[in-house]
Order: C-alpha cells, then structure tokens, then sequence
C-alpha cells in the first residue's frame, strides 16, 4: 500500500558535489519549499553528497532516498542509470563510484591540455586548484572557468566551440553492466534515466528504444525515469505503454541543477504519484524500507 504521506517526489538532482549549484544543505530547505515530500540526490559518479544530506536531516525535512547517477557507455551507446536506496558504505556502488571520479579527473586534464596544445588557453594554478576543489569536475566546471579567463562569452559556448572537440579518452568509462551490477550488489535499484534521450541531441524512440530497454533489462536493470521534465507527452505515452508491456518500475525526476540549468525542483510532468501509473507505485512500495527521515 503506498504511503498517505508521499504525493509529489522529485528523484532526480544534482548539487555542488557533481554540476548542481547548490550545497547539499541548500537543496534540503529548497526541496521543502517546493513542497516535494520524497527526494533523492543523484550527483554524476558520486555518492559524498547522500552522506551530507543525512546528516543534516531534521523532524521537518522532507523524506529523502539515496541516489547516484552513472554516465556509463559501451559499444551500442551512451546511457545514464540511476540508482537508488543503495547501502551507500557498501563495496559495490563505491568501486564503481571510484572508477567513474578516476576517469572524470582524467579527462580533466586531458581537456585542459588539449585546450592549451589546440587552442593556446594558458590556465593559471590559481584557477586549476579552484577547479579541481570540485570532488567531480566536468565540462561545466572548465566552460564557467573558460569565461572567467574571458576565452569564450558564456559556458554553452566554451563547452560546444572547444570543450566538445576533445575526443581523448572515448575507451575510458563505466559501463551499464558495471553500473547495473554495482547498484545491485549494494541493495539498490537501477533505473535508466531519461531513457528517450541518448547522446547529445540524440532521441530514442519505438523499436529502438524497446531494443535499448531489453539490453539493459538482461543486466539487470529494474524500471526508467518515465516522468521527466524534459518529455513531451506523446514521449511519456510511448514510455508508459512500454513500461508496462516489459513489467518495469517507473520513477519521477526534474534533473535540476540550480542555476546550472533552467529546470525548478519539482518538474517531472507528475505531481501526484497516485496520477502516476502503477510502476511508480511499485518502485515506491520497493523502497519503502530505505526511506530516510
């Protein structure tokens, strides 16, 4: 039976400790304010931030769900799989984790150099060591310091007019099995994320996307981010009625990013789960025991 007390969640956002631009601490009294009664964080191969959030948790805080998100790729594709309710000391999901901050801070400094050799942008320590404070810095990171330095107007211009254009390290990353296996090993539940969007401005759809879900199904993988701020509803639909057709569990997120992305807490097309269909309800039931308050 699903809880009275959980209606509008939000399973999908970052903080400072991956792209977002608030703290941990921020985003609890954000979360309350946008009324949302269950959240998780999922911050890019990082779980520190989970651990920040329980320990500032009150009486009044909103219900919160532990979470991470993978960005995983093989030889069919790049993928994001979320995982939730892992026992977040576990073994599994922390080698994984350790292997995706290994690859991130590599490719750091592979962009860095390749923007210095191709384009001549000299980055001062100073600059570097505040970059590198970030525990998973990205490509957001070095744009935002791109424009400081005055080397490019706004971070979407640093990231598409350079940052893009470094291809090293495309053999480095985790992959869904990795993912999948990781969050299993440690209690959780993998969910793709916004499962219609592949790389960049890729759309996956119809027997493609039926293809995708099964292959992943094989590795483990347990139901997919079907609410989402960034579908239509003709998007949702597909989703909804392959959701069901495959028996997967269904999830709610915004993917917000703060000031990072023009996306408010809260926006996932549900804002009531009991609208929502019934994998929503089941992956509720499913983690009902890893709820923290």
């Amino acid at each position: 039976m699903i809880r009275d007390d959980i209606k509008k969640v939000d399973l999908h956002m970052h903080t400072t400790v991956s792209d977002g631009t608030d703290t941990p601490c921020e985003i609890i009294d954000k979360v309350k304010n946008a009324g949302i009664d269950l959240f998780a964080v999922t911050d890019h191969d990082s779980i520190s931030g989970n651990r920040k959030i329980i320990n500032n948790l009150n009486e009044s805080s909103p219900m919160f769900l532990t979470g991470v998100e993978f960005s995983c790729q093989d030889s069919n594709g790049k993928y994001h799989i979320l995982g939730y309710g892992c026992d977040i000391e576990s073994k599994g999901v922390n080698e994984v984790v350790k292997i995706g901050h290994d690859f991130r801070m590599k490719k750091t400094y592979d962009r860095l150099d390749f923007l210095k050799s191709e384009y001549g942008f000299e980055f001062p320590d100073e600059d570097v060591k505040e970059l590198l404070k970030n525990k998973n810095p990205g490509k957001p990171h070095i744009g935002k310091m791109m424009v400081k330095l005055g080397y490019a107007k706004t971070k979407d211009e640093a990231i598409n007019n350079y940052i893009n254009n470094c291809v090293s390290n495309k053999k480095q990353y985790i992959t869904p099995h990795m993912a999948i296996r990781g969050i299993l090993e440690s209690g959780g539940v993998p969910i793709l994320a916004h499962p219609s969007y592949g790389s960049g401005n890729q759309l996956i759809l119809g027997a493609d996307m039926e293809i995708r879900l099964k292959y992943l199904i094989d590795m483990g993988l347990k139901g997919i981010e079907l609410y989402y701020s960034g579908f239509t509803n003709k998007i949702i639909k597909e989703l909804m009625d392959m959701s069901k057709r495959l028996d997967l569990l269904a999830t709610a997120g915004s993917d917000y990013h703060g000031k990072n992305k023009l996306v408010p807490l809260g926006d996932n097309n549900l804002d009531d789960i009991n609208d929502g269909v019934e994998g929503i309800k089941k992956f509720i039931e499913l983690i009902d025991d890893k709820i923290i308050r």
